[in-house]
This record gives structure tokens, C-alpha cells and sequence, in this order.
């Protein structure tokens, strides 16, 4: 999640750095959503929550950001 500071949004900088690292691309508002995610589960801003995950529990964090967003983005059928 973006933090403000001064009037001016921070983002999380580890966050991308460990999406980098782990060659995974996501656009802006999946970022903002996996560091909303992480701030929950962790109860602390992003980049120092990021700190205290093990890598499979980031990779979870990110996969179930992916599929709500996946099925947010599915329309319904109307028959």
C-alpha cells in the first residue's frame, strides 16, 4: 500500500525489489493490492512487513492477489 508522507505517497520499494528478483511481473494496482495484503497479515507497512515473510508465503500473497483480481475481472454470463 502507498504510505503518505509530507503530502507525498510512498511506495513499497522491497516489495518491487523481491517481484524483481523473483521475475514477476504485476501491474501497478495488483502492487498496490499485494502491499495492502502484506500490511494485513503482517500489521506493519509493507516494506519492513515484507521483511518477515519466507519467500513461499510472499509467492502466496501474490498468487491470491492474482486470482481475485482474475475474478474480478471475469464477467458474469447472461443467458
Amino acid at each position: 500500500m502507498s504510505w503518505k508522507r509530507k503530502g507525498v505517497l510512498l511506495m513499497s520499494i522491497k516489495v518491487r525489489e523481491w517481484l524483481r528478483r523473483l521475475g514477476i511481473e504485476t501491474t501497478h494496482e495488483e502492487r498496490e493490492e499485494i502491499d495492502r495484503e502484506i500490511e494485513r497479515r503482517t500489521g506493519r507497512y509493507c516494506d519492513s512487513g515484507v521483511e518477515l515473510l519466507r519467500e513461499a508465503e510472499f509467492l502466496s500473497i501474490v498468487e491470491s492477489v492474482r486470482r481475485k483480481r482474475k475474478k474480478a475481472t471475469v464477467e458474469p454470463l447472461v443467458a
